[in-house]
């Protein structure tokens, strides 16, 4: 029996609510998810970073039931500090320093849709720093929208299991800029491959990438 087939399942808490019924927070299957935990299970000790807010249940998920060293980088919160102070333009300056994390120390990076925030260059910067942190064979899992979204807004993935999440949206001081495609997506990770990549019933499309051994 592998880890992820002895996962417990997840008590309820202030980011899970404990029914559907009282909250309205949607769910949608993930078909990423799965490969993404499969490669951190397959490490010792691996070492996750992630890009969104602090989420309790998901730390707990990859902490307590993965055994991962957890690294919270939420550049979400960077990019509004930018926008509402006025230096955007400084974003891809910033984003070269942001993390300080060596070289080929991180097994797998949670992205979700903050690709989706950024003007070219500073999506560039971002993907350029995270290539550079990724071990060989490390994923990246991330979330590209399809279609033009009108309200200002951010998202928040919760775990619910391997195969789940839900999403919870909260202010932004930025909208989505131009929808990526396919090739575009590419070009910016031309350091990793594409192991897997879905378009979701919600027209998310969540892309998994490898880093070459």
């Amino acid at each position: 029996m592998g880890l992820l087939d002895r996962l417990t399942p997840r008590k309820n808490d202030p980011d899970v609510p404990p029914s559907p019924s009282v909250v309205d927070d949607p769910v949608f299957a993930t078909k990423a998810l799965r490969k993404f935990l499969t490669t951190l299970t397959s490490r010792e000790s691996p070492v996750l970073l992630d890009l969104g807010p602090v989420v309790g249940s998901n730390v707990s998920f990859f902490g307590e039931q993965l055994g991962c060293k957890i690294f919270v980088e939420d550049i979400f919160a960077d990019l509004d500090r930018h926008v509402r102070d006025g230096k955007l333009e400084t974003l891809a300056e910033f984003l070269k320093k942001r993390f300080p994390q060596e070289n080929g120390t991180v097994d797998g990076i949670l992205c979700w849709d903050v690709i989706d925030y950024m003007d070219k260059v500073s999506a560039q910067e971002l993907a350029k720093e995270l290539t550079r942190l990724l071990r060989p064979d490390g994923a990246l899992l991330g979330f590209f929208g399809s279609q033009h979204r009108p309200d200002v807004r951010y998202t928040k993935y919760i775990i619910v299991d391997e195969v789940n999440l839900k999403y919870r949206t909260y202010p932004a001081s930025r909208g989505k800029q131009s929808i990526l495609l396919n090739r575009d997506i590419i070009r910016l990770f031309s350091g990793l491959r594409v192991s897997d990549s879905f378009l979701l019933q919600n027209n998310l499309r969540e892309i998994l990438f490898r880093k070459p051994a």
